[in-house]
């Protein structure tokens, strides 16, 4: 139990131990960023408005390698001390319990990704550039934050850097300026967003302006790839436009599609945007299903949040399962022939992990990405085919940046829309390590 006026040190997340804060819940990160691309040096100042969950003495923040020369808390100069990625904070007088507070940090050095048990994670060189992939854990390693995906803030993220390069961050750009050599970017995420979704992508791009039916979007891209992108990218509005139909409306201002000059292991979520790699682009279209996995992460994932990283399946799960929804919509295999053929495969491997409950080294194992859209699809099975797009249409939509969720509240919305419980059903597929079968297609379903 944490004693009354000292302040957590952790969110106490069994997946991410030293991770987070539950002291306090962050409602605005304004990041102040001047980085020199060639030396790869960062001065930085970030501005943080949080409210005290309880009176605080002390209060931690997560960062790590950065050197901090100053903090102040509204406005006073405040005790600081670094160790083992994280600053802890002594504020002059301590901050009653519910009480808005501003906690101002000046720091600076050469960013690096944070190593993890799911590898290198954070600020990261490229080529040529710099990529910004967090999830779960690298967000330290270039702003002071309280790094837990169930606190959700408002960003404002300024960027100066080389004039020759271009600055991609979440949300919409407000302002963009040069001067003497050096170029400034300005861009607002008014969506409450987890830090791992918050990013920064820099490199020397083309930025070419697309429609996505109702929402802006834009396609950045180093200029030789080119005719790559914007091939691989023409089903980008038909895939907007279909996920709208059956999620719900977009749920942020605007999209962006990053390609870097670099090859990448996987594609990255962010908010309001992702990455891929240039080998993620071949001009015949053979990532599709990628894009389609990382634009639906927009709802799930991003949009509706997670209350801790042992429910991963919500993102994960969802999102492979809107792949297999774009290859039965699109007229390619259907949801029902890609979920019997992962079922099987997935048979003849081990039956070792928990969907709900999977322990931090497997949160990213693919077997939760495949089985969380194999509960989806039984799910489907189950309820039908309206109950069940109008299930997951109002779990997006009702949960869009709202209180983060867990798998408990999945299990109490899905079953509002069954007529016979669904206990069983989620108990074998998230509680479960062996393999449950697929239920067979009730009477008088349409045929996927």
């Amino acid at each position: 139990m944490t004693a009354v006026g000292i302040g957590a040190s952790t969110a106490h997340d069994p997946y991410v131990p030293a991770s987070g804060n539950r002291g306090y819940q962050v409602d605005h990160y304004g990041l102040d960023l001047q980085y020199k691309t060639a030396t790869n040096r960062l001065e930085a100042v970030a501005t943080i408005s949080a409210v005290s969950n309880q009176e605080l003495s002390r209060f931690t923040l997560d960062l790590s390698r950065l050197q901090v020369s100053r903090v102040s808390v509204d406005g006073q100069r405040a005790v600081r001390a670094q160790s083992n990625g994280k600053l802890t904070v002594v504020p002059l007088l301590p901050i009653p319990a519910g009480t808005a507070f501003m906690v101002v940090v000046e720091y600076s050095g050469s960013p690096a990704p944070r190593r993890s048990k799911w590898g290198l994670v954070g600020w990261e060189e490229l080529t040529d550039g710099v990529i910004v992939a967090s999830q779960p854990t690298g967000s330290p390693s270039w702003f002071p934050c309280n790094d837990h995906p169930a606190d959700r803030a408002r960003y404002s993220i300024r960027v100066t850097t080389e004039q020759a390069y271009t600055v991609i961050c979440n949300g919409v750009l407000t302002a963009h300026t040069v001067a003497s050599g050096r170029g400034t970017w300005l861009y607002e995420q008014v969506e409450p967003t987890s830090t791992y979704l918050a990013t920064v992508q820099i490199g020397r791009y083309t930025v070419e302006e697309v429609q996505l039916g109702a929402v802006p979007a834009r396609l950045a891209y180093p200029k030789q790839l080119q005719a790559r992108v914007r091939t691989d990218f023409a089903l980008l509005p038909a895939m907007m436009g279909y996920f709208e139909s059956v999620f719900g409306a977009y749920p942020f201002g605007t999209y962006t599609a990053v390609v870097t000059s670099d090859d990448l292991e996987i594609p990255l979520e962010a908010q309001s945007m992702a990455i891929f790699g240039a080998n993620h682009v071949d001009g015949f279209g053979g990532e599709e299903r990628l894009i389609a996995h990382e634009l639906a992460h927009q709802w799930f994932g991003n949009s509706v949040g997670l209350a801790g990283w042992q429910h991963i399946w919500l993102n994960e799960g969802f999102a492979c399962y809107a792949e297999w929804l774009w290859s039965e919509h699109a007229g390619k295999e259907t949801a029902e022939v890609l979920a019997r053929g992962f079922h099987a495969q997935l048979m003849t491997g081990p039956q070792n992990i928990l969907l709900g409950d999977p322990g931090p080294v497997n949160m990213f194992d693919d077997r939760i990405y495949k089985r969380g859209a194999l509960t989806l699809h039984a799910l489907r099975t189950m309820l039908g085919e309206q109950p069940f797009f109008t299930m997951l249409r109002e779990w997006a939509t009702k949960n869009g940046s709202a209180t983060p969720v867990n798998s408990d509240d999945f299990r109490a919305h899905a079953g509002r829309y069954s007529d016979r419980p669904l206990d069983g059903l989620f108990d074998a597929w998230l509680l479960s390590q062996a393999l449950p079968p697929l239920p067979e297609r009730m009477p008088g379903q349409r045929p996927s």
